[in-house]
């Protein structure tokens, strides 16, 4: 329990309240003991200022007379006076045998004879357990009037002070702790909303998500974000078992007709031709899985950047033109027309030999869904201020349904048409990895019946 966070945000609570607590306490603590010595000081300080105006006016005598009345109307455990030469003798003063022996402070009457019209000092009579407030004035050349008052009361008041205060803090603590495990369970009910979440999801069972609860928004923003990422993860795991479903097509067929051709051989007589002929096939077949396992191999590592392009400036016009020319007798083959209209200078800076295998898919993947006398179209032009390359393979075969469009880039996807047709399904899912490793794109338009239009989009180069 010590290591979970509501128990430390509650510990932080319950600390900050107490020390916010303390700081007021010792805050008003000190205004109060302060807002007494101010009133106590003033007193003593009206009080000698009325003796040293009868001093001066009427002598030593009387100002005996008056102190004594003023000490006795004030209660003769209350306030106090002494009379006494600068030696420390004392002449005339009040009834002492309550205050005990209150000490004459030699600073206090040194400040006097260097100035000072009064001095101010609290004082601890003997063993008492009292303080005592003085006040020591200076009255014509040789006498000094000590006057003091108890500061019993007073620190009583500050006594029950304290003492409601250690009572509240209790209290208060209990109440702090409380407020702040409240506090700390509510904030985090969120985080274990997502916690529940993710021990309920398991390889299959992807479709639970985390409430929105829409109380705190730090909160609310995990929720969004952990359902994003299932929701990548549900893509993921999706993908990769579509992918292993289509690899295992794609692997078995060349495979079982491997195996087939051993078991014709070894069943019929077998003489040197057959082996050969065995042997050509299986060659055939090991090439064509060889492709496949190297065309995987290019774009996981093209993806991950542990074989990024190497950057040189390439002519796509006269890239465009060889690959035409590539693919110009297979077009005849088909009887299709491969038009070539890249007469606009377009440079990139990229890598030729990937460049150059991206457009022989997509004209390769033009031509093999192109019927005899359709037409495939590659064009080359820029487009947009910025001078965007538009690489665009046209073609008039039977086109891509709606349905399917969205997923023509995914590794080993192939739809219910390209069944008939040679291939793994990595041709198209290749281009994008390319065009996307050079800061590109590729985007298609298709209609059923009446072709598709595959458009490369690159940057150009930034020193053209």
């Amino acid at each position: 329990m010590g290591r979970t966070l509501a128990f430390r945000l509650t510990l932080w609570y319950a600390a900050i309240f107490v020390m916010s607590a303390l700081v007021i306490f010792v805050l008003f603590y000190v205004l109060m003991v302060k807002a007494v010595n101010q009133r106590t000081d003033a007193d003593l300080l009206t009080h000698a200022n009325q003796l040293a105006r009868i001093h001066a006016r009427e002598g030593d005598a009387m100002l005996q007379r008056a102190a004594t009345l003023q000490a006795q109307a004030a209660g003769e455990k209350q306030m106090f006076f002494r009379l006494l030469y600068p030696s420390g003798l004392v002449f005339s003063s009040s009834d002492m045998r309550h205050w005990g022996p209150v000490g004459i402070r030699r600073d206090a009457v040194d400040a006097l004879f260097l100035g000072h019209p009064h001095w101010f000092a609290t004082q601890t009579p003997g063993e008492q357990s009292f303080r005592v407030r003085v006040l020591y004035m200076r009255l014509g050349d040789n006498i000094i009037l000590q006057l003091g008052a108890s500061l019993e009361e007073d620190d009583r008041l500050l006594q029950t002070f304290v003492r409601i205060f250690l009572f509240t803090m209790g209290g208060l603590l209990v109440l702090g702790v409380g407020t702040g495990w409240f506090m700390a369970r509510r904030a985090l009910s969120g985080v274990g909303s997502v916690t529940r979440t993710a021990r309920q999801i398991s390889e299959s069972d992807l479709d639970t998500r985390v409430p929105v609860q829409h109380r705190y928004a730090e909160i609310d923003q995990l929720a969004v974000t952990f359902n994003q990422m299932l929701d990548r993860i549900r893509r993921l795991v999706t993908g990769m078992r579509q992918m292993n479903d289509n690899i295992a097509h794609d692997l078995r067929s060349p495979i079982t007709r491997i195996r087939g051709l051993a078991e014709v051989t070894l069943t019929h007589d077998p003489d040197l031709e057959s082996y050969a002929r065995m042997a050509a096939n299986t060659i055939e077949e090991c090439d064509r899985l060889l492709d496949m396992i190297n065309t995987m191999l290019t774009i996981a590592r093209t993806e991950s950047g542990t074989a990024p392009p190497v950057l040189a400036p390439v002519d796509l016009d006269q890239l465009v033109k060889v690959a035409c020319d590539l693919f110009q007798a297979l077009a005849e083959d088909k009887q299709i027309a491969l038009e070539c209209a890249a007469g606009t200078p377009c440079r990139i800076d990229g890598d030729g030999p990937m460049l150059q295998r991206m457009l022989a898919n997509l004209i390769d993947n033009a031509i093999k869904y192109t019927d005899s006398g359709g037409t495939v179209t590659v064009d080359l032009a820029l487009h947009g201020p910025h001078g965007e390359i538009r690489l665009t393979v046209t073609d008039t075969g039977e086109g891509i349904p709606s349905e399917e469009q969205p997923r023509v880039f995914d590794r080993f996807y192939r739809g219910d048409r390209s069944r008939c047709h040679a291939g793994a399904g990595l041709g198209l899912s290749l281009a994008l990895t390319v065009a996307q490793a050079h800061g590109g794109r590729i985007t298609l338009e298709s209609e059923p019946g009446r072709g598709s239009t595959f458009t490369v989009h690159l940057p150009p180069a930034a020193n053209p």
